[in-house]
C-alpha cells in the first residue's frame, strides 16, 4: 500500500507532471468520435451529439453542410452519404469532437474518387454559438439562425446565408450566393455566380467574376463589383460603389455619395444624397435627384437632375461624344452654367432660363459650335456640359 507521503512526493515529481501534460493534451482526442462510411454499402447514414461549445468548425472533403440555430443546448448532427459509383471503393472518415472552447466536425475521404460520392451533414447549435466557419471543398453551403458570426468556403457550391447575428464571411469558387437578413459586415466573393442579397445591416463587400449582383437594402454603405454581370441596388443608406466590366447599373435611393463605372452598359440612378460620379463606355446615363455629378459616356445620351440636398454644393461636369444631354435644374438651385457642342451643325442648345445665354460661331455652310453660359440663383459651383455631336437642354425641375 502506498503512503501518503510517497503520494506527495509522486506529485511533485517532473514525471508526474509530464503524465498530467500528456492527459491534458490527448483527453479531448479519445472522446472523439468517429465512424467510417464505406463506398462498399451504397447509403448510408450516421449520427451524433456533442456538448455545447462557444465555436463550431466544420471542414469536410466532399459534401454540402447545413447548419441551424435553434434552442437546444448541446450540439447534434446527421451525416447522410450516397456513393454513386458501381465501383465502389474507398471510405469516408466522420470525426466529432470538442477541443477547448471549439466543437470540430470533420469529413476526410480516404481511397477511391471523392466525385462519384456525394454527403449532407445536417448540424443543429444553439442559436446563441459565437462562430460558425464551415469548410467544403465542393458542396453547398446553407446557415440560419445564428446570433454569432458565419465563415463559409466552398470549392464551387452554392451559399446561403440567412438570420445571422454578427457578420460574416462567404467565398465560393464559382457557385452563386444568397444573403437574407445579416447584422454586421458582410464579405461575399465568388469565382463566377450571382449574389442576391435581402438586407445587409452592416457594410456590404460583394464581388462577383461574371455573375449579376443584386442588393435590396445596405444600412451602411455597399461595394459592389462584377467581371460583366448586371448591378442592382434598390436602397442603401450610406455610400455605395457599383462597377462591372459591361453590364448595366440600376440603383435606387442612395443615402450618400455614389461611384458608379461600368465597361460599356447603362447606369440608372434614382436619388442620391452626395454627389455623384458615372462612367461608361458606351451607354446611356440617367441621374435624378443629386446635388451635384460628374457623368461621361463615350456614346450615349446623359440626363441629369440637380436638386439641393444636405451635401456641400460641387462642382458638375457631364460629357459625351455622341449624344444629347438634358439638365433639369430645381428652382432653388445655384449654379454657373458652361455649355458647348462641339459640332454644333444641325444642333441646338435651348434652355427655360433666361439667365443661360446661347451663342453660336461660324456659319451655316461651315463648322459651326455652339456655347452658353450663365447664372442660377446669382451662380454658384460650376456646371459644365459638353457634347461633340448632339442637342443640350436646360429645363426646370419639377
Amino acid at each position: 500500500m502506498i503512503k501518503r507521503q510517497q503520494v506527495e512526493t509522486l506529485k511533485r515529481s517532473p514525471q508526474f507532471v509530464v503524465i498530467l501534460f500528456l492527459l491534458a493534451c490527448f483527453t479531448p482526442f479519445a472522446l472523439a468520435q468517429e465512424t467510417l462510411l464505406s463506398c462498399d454499402n451504397g447509403t448510408q447514414e450516421t449520427n451524433g451529439t456533442l456538448a455545447a461549445a462557444r465555436n463550431l468548425r466544420v471542414k469536410v472533403d466532399v459534401g454540402s453542410v447545413v447548419v441551424r440555430g435553434g434552442g437546444q443546448q448541446g450540439i447534434s448532427y446527421n451525416v447522410h452519404a450516397h456513393c454513386n459509383s458501381r465501383r465502389r471503393n474507398g471510405e469516408f472518415k466522420i470525426s466529432a469532437y470538442v477541443r477547448g472552447d471549439t466543437a470540430w466536425i470533420t469529413g476526410e475521404w480516404e481511397g477511391g474518387r471523392a466525385r462519384d460520392f456525394s454527403g449532407e451533414f445536417r448540424i443543429e447549435v444553439p442559436r446563441e454559438i459565437g462562430l460558425v466557419k464551415i469548410e467544403t471543398e465542393g458542396g453547398n453551403v446553407d446557415t440560419t439562425g445564428i446570433t454569432g458570426r458565419v465563415e463559409a468556403a466552398s470549392g464551387g457550391g452554392s451559399i446561403h446565408l440567412d438570420d445571422i447575428g454578427a457578420g460574416a464571411h462567404a467565398e465560393t469558387g464559382g457557385g452563386s450566393i444568397e444573403v437574407g437578413t445579416i447584422s454586421g459586415d458582410i464579405g461575399l466573393e465568388t469565382g463566377g455566380g450571382s449574389i442576391n442579397v435581402h438586407h445587409a445591416n452592416g457594410k456590404l463587400v460583394a464581388e462577383t467574376g461574371g455573375g449579376s449582383v443584386t442588393v435590396m437594402s445596405a444600412s451602411q454603405g455597399a461595394s459592389v463589383e462584377t467581371g460583366g454581370g448586371g448591378i442592382q441596388v434598390r436602397q442603401c443608406y450610406g455610400k455605395i460603389k457599383a462597377s462591372t466590366g459591361g453590364g448595366s447599373v440600376d440603383l435606387g435611393d442612395i443615402g450618400g455619395s455614389a461611384e458608379i463605372d461600368t465597361g460599356g452598359g447603362s447606369i440608372h440612378l434614382a436619388s442620391a444624397k452626395g454627389p455623384v460620379e458615372a462612367h461608361t463606355g458606351g451607354g446611356g446615363i440617367e441621374l435624378y435627384g443629386v446635388p451635384s455629378a460628374r457623368a461621361e459616356t463615350g456614346a450615349g445620351g446623359i440626363v441629369v437632375k440637380l436638386v439641393k440636398t444636405s451635401a456641400t454644393p460641387d462642382n458638375s461636369s457631364l460629357e459625351t461624344s455622341a449624344g444629347d444631354i438634358t439638365v433639369y435644374i430645381a428652382s432653388d438651385v445655384a449654379l454657373s452654367v458652361r455649355a458647348n457642342v462641339d459640332l454644333g451643325s444641325g444642333h441646338h442648345i435651348t434652355s427655360d432660363f433666361p439667365d443661360i445665354h446661347v451663342l453660336s460661331e461660324g456659319d451655316k455652310w461651315g463648322p459651326r459650335t455652339l456655347s452658353a453660359e450663365g447664372r442660377l440663383n446669382g451662380g454658384g459651383p460650376l456646371l459644365k456640359v459638353r457634347t461633340t455631336t448632339g442637342d443640350i437642354y436646360f429645363k426646370r425641375a419639377n
